[in-house]
């Protein structure tokens, strides 16, 4: 899908052709689309496609005056035992006159923009609009922590009551996430060092102190990351504990009641062979050996609690 937008005065409208100092955006664009952006704007195809691989690494390059930047950026995907959070690459071209995204799905960064919710910015100051974007992302990604701490305290709760696998595999998937998270923002750490040291962006004071303002939302949200992480893996570990120690008391107590019920047991089958044994002319031999197989039964009840086997 390809859509251009431009800004008037702060009013963003769509536009049907590619002008100066519009921007375009391009979701898992067609091959057709892809070679009418780059013969348009003349640039390379390979600038375009790098943000349509979901492996592709996040990285700052220049090629004939044009300049990709590459970053991760958070999406949420919906699964059936609920949802999970993931990065894609999403691709950042400044050209001399118009400003270019790219990315496989419709991510919330962009998505910000052209649906409104931010209305502070401009399509012809292209380096500020890139910064912007990059900053938009840091606060995306420390949005999406906050959720994932938010689920993991609800799943916690859910574990005290249930102690079930479901509940342990959620906060596998919560953990998973943060994997995920934390990979990419120490990419996106390093592509915007490496932007802080460009021209381009130390031309202007503003550029630059924007640019420092997203390198600390981006290490916050780094160092968030890595607390949740601890907590929800310190979490998992307890509660993996507390259902294993629960498992040996419930097989403890099992194997407890297995002793005690195998006196009667054997009583009963040696009373019930076919030769001579105590009581067996006895009226009441039944009631004698029922007694004695209780008694037998209460006295090693009684050790097992006195020795708290039981």
């Amino acid at each position: 899908m390809l859509t251009i937008y431009q800004t008037d005065k702060k009013v963003l409208s769509e536009l049907k052709e590619i002008r100066p100092d519009s921007w375009i955006h391009m979701v898992e664009p067609t091959e057709e689309e892809v070679r009418f952006v780059s013969e348009s704007l003349d640039i390379e195809m390979d600038l375009i496609y790098a943000a349509t691989d979901e492996e592709e690494r996040s990285r700052v390059e220049s090629e004939n005056g044009n300049i990709l930047i590459l970053v991760d950026s958070p999406i949420v995907e919906e699964e059936d035992s609920g949802f999970v959070y993931n990065c894609l690459p999403v691709g950042i071209i400044l050209t001399d006159k118009n400003i270019i995204t790219v990315c496989l799905k419709d991510v919330a960064m962009i998505r910000s923009f052209y649906e409104r919710r931010l209305i502070n910015f401009s399509t012809k100051k292209r380096n500020r609009f890139l910064l912007q974007l990059l900053y938009r992302n840091a606060t995306m990604f420390l949005n999406y922590l906050k959720q994932v701490d938010k689920a993991s305290v609800r799943i916690e709760s859910e574990l005290h009551k249930s102690m079930k696998n479901k509940e342990l595999i959620q906060m596998l998937k919560l953990e998973k996430s943060l994997v995920y998270f934390s990979t990419s923002l120490k990419s996106n750490e390093v592509v915007m060092e490496k932007l802080l040291r460009m021209s381009f962006i130390r031309e202007y004071s503003d550029d630059t102190d924007l640019l420092e303002d997203v390198i600390v939302e981006n290490k916050q949200a780094i160092e968030m990351c890595t607390i949740y992480r601890d907590v929800i893996s310190g979490t998992m570990d307890a509660f993996a504990s507390v259902i294993s120690n629960n498992l040996n008391i419930v097989m403890k107590l099992l194997t407890s009641i297995t002793i005690i019920l195998t006196i009667p047991t054997l009583l009963a089958s040696l009373w019930g062979m076919n030769v001579p044994v105590p009581f067996g002319s006895d009226p009441y031999g039944f009631v004698k050996v029922g007694a004695i197989a209780a008694g037998l039964s209460l006295l090693v009840t009684y050790i097992m609690i006195k020795r708290k086997m039981l």
